[in-house]
């Protein structure tokens, strides 16, 4: 009896001492655990996204060429698919045609303007021809009326005779008529003078609405030209082609899309952390990033920003908490994770990936 008591004492001792160290070790370990989630912030509702160019025609038509397939890799500037040019090429020829029409007008009425120009210039000088001989005319009258004063003083006296007396009123007559010619002469030219400066004015009022009708052509001709362009398409970023859904020989619509090119040297990662999570997590702080698809590796990251709002607010239907029954639901905030540099070289990163990311709050 006394050796089982005593074997029954040393078993309680043993359980007593295992039992406290599973207690102690399972204690040590809860610490830690709590200290690395304390530090180690983690979600599996994250993804990785990018800059996705959606391609398409800035023109209608059909479909020329295709230089470009599934998931090929491409430059910036790399020609994707040519439309048939042929309709534009003609829109092309005839606004241009028109443009030349129009610049042959703008010609002919410069040398309408010019030669108007010239000949006003010209009837200014014979106005001024005109009122010299106008001046020249009332000077002559002048003398003549002083000459036939004095001839009838002469007469009355019997100084001179008849025929010179009268010979005196002829003079003084012609020269009366001869400064009456002259003022109509003035009138005439100062007349045509006026009538020469409207014509200069209406050649050139047709030379400002000639000008207006070339702009009009020279935008028509521009917008001909971007037009032609627009049937060559080419990347607008280096990336790689996805969702080619375009064909030779297809008709095709403005704005219908062709393809899509994605950026592989631009993606970030969009985390959605519950809000509870959030309270020490702040930009620039150091991300750990475990990919699904590559479970040997882990990539490494920064926090770029925190979203201003949380992704419900910012859905298609938004909550409206103030009707209806409220229940309280943890919101999740979105938070950009960009890579470090180096990080992807050989482009192994896909968008839409599902990935784990793991942000080192310590590491402030």
């Amino acid at each position: 009896m006394d050796e089982v008591k005593e074997t029954n004492k040393k078993r309680k001792k043993i359980a007593i001492i295992v039992f406290t160290a599973i207690a102690l070790i399972g204690a040590i370990i809860l610490f830690f655990y709590l200290r690395y989630k304390a530090t180690h912030i983690t979600t599996d509702d994250a993804f990785i996204v990018g800059r996705i160019h959606t391609i398409a025609s800035k023109v209608a038509g059909t479909v020329k060429a295709i230089y470009v397939k599934d998931n090929q890799s491409v430059k910036k500037g790399n020609l994707l698919l040519e439309i048939d040019p042929v309709d534009y090429e003609v829109r092309v020829n005839e606004a241009t045609s028109g443009l030349s029409a129009e610049n042959a007008r703008l010609l002919e009425l410069d040398a309408k303007i010019e030669a108007s120009k010239k000949q006003l210039s010209e009837l200014h000088t014979a106005m001024e021809v005109a009122k010299a001989k106008l001046e020249l005319q009332d000077a002559n009258l002048k003398q003549a009326e002083i000459d036939i004063k004095r001839a009838e003083n002469l007469y009355k006296k019997d100084a001179i005779s008849k025929e010179k007396y009268e010979k005196t009123m002829t003079a003084y007559n012609v020269t009366l008529a001869q400064v009456k010619a002259a003022k109509e002469q003035l009138k005439q030219t100062e007349m045509a003078v006026e009538t020469q400066k409207a014509v200069v004015r209406q050649v050139e009022a047709a030379k400002t609405s000639q000008l207006s009708a070339i702009k009009e052509k020279e935008a028509k001709l521009k917008a001909a030209q971007l037009n032609y362009g627009y049937t060559k398409i080419i990347a607008p970023s280096d990336g790689y082609v996805t969702k080619k859904s375009v064909e030779v020989g297809n008709q095709i619509d403005v704005g219908q899309p062709l393809m899509a090119i994605v950026s592989l040297d631009d993606i970030w990662i969009t985390a959605n952390y519950k809000e509870t999570q959030l309270e020490n997590v702040k930009p620039g702080q150091k991300v750990e990033i475990k990919v699904d698809m590559y479970p040997g590796k882990t990539f490494r990251g920064t926090i770029d920003s925190i979203m201003a709002g949380t992704g419900a607010v910012f859905s298609l239907f938004p909550p409206e908490n103030a009707t209806g029954s409220y229940v309280k639901v943890v919101q999740r905030i979105p938070v950009k994770i960009v890579l470090e540099k180096g990080e992807d070289p050989e482009r192994i990163l896909r968008i839409g990936m599902s990935i784990v990311p793991t942000i080192l709050v310590k590491d402030e």
